[in-house]
């Protein structure tokens, strides 16, 4: 999980929640991948600056991904919760 005095505004940040669930809301600049679709689109993720926070409604699929793309070489970090994560972004905004 990130810590909250971490600059996470430089990182890019992948909502791994369904396409309805993140209309419903989402980090703002939050890129939507679906955790049944990071699979398809790793050479899309690795193209991206490294590391890449990931987060989905509770932190269990952001989790998921964030140990599949370890695994494939990606420097990433699961930032749990978007609502938590959006929340510690705007907070550590200037």
């Amino acid at each position: 999980m990130l810590k909250r005095k971490e600059n996470k505004k430089s990182k890019p940040v992948i909502d791994v929640r369904t396409p309805a669930e993140f209309l419903g809301g989402n980090v703002a600049g939050s890129i939507n991948i679906p955790l049944n679709e990071i699979q398809l689109r790793l050479n899309e993720i690795k193209r991206m600056p490294q590391p890449i926070v990931l987060c989905c409604a509770s932190g269990n699929r952001s989790g998921q991904a964030t140990a599949f793309l370890r695994n494939m070489g990606i420097e990433c970090e699961n930032g749990g919760s978007w609502m938590e994560l959006n929340l510690m972004m705007s907070n550590s905004r200037p």
